[in-house]
């Protein structure tokens, strides 16, 4: 298991994911070529993977995200050391937070 701020990437064996997760939509990548796994609103500061794989993500504000790394990848951010992962499928949980009335994905 993996943190980096608010984002909390789990291992998942492939024979555990969900029934349909490969057919999941896809996250394109940004200008840099990086799979975006949260953008910060603030700071315009990202939690992104480089190097080759695919992101699928439900549909949703709170929505599952899953990370596959055929080869394995390195997650990144501006504020944090990157982080070394090996190849194989993760779970991707973003922060959340509860505020009177409601349960939000933390701000960065």
């Amino acid at each position: 298991m993996y943190r980096q701020g608010d984002v909390l990437i789990v291992p998942v064996p492939e024979e555990s994911l969900p029934a349909g997760t490969a057919a999941l939509p896809r996250q394109p990548r940004d200008s840099r070529g990086r799979l975006v796994l949260a953008l910060g609103e603030v700071t315009g500061h990202a939690h992104a993977v480089v190097g080759p794989g695919l992101l699928v993500r439900e549909p949703g504000p709170f929505g599952a995200s899953y990370l596959h790394l055929p080869d394995g990848g390195r997650v990144v951010h501006e504020e944090h050391a990157a982080i070394p992962l090996p190849k194989g499928w993760y779970r991707v949980v973003r922060q959340r937070e509860y505020t009177p009335g409601a349960v939000r994905v933390v701000a960065d």
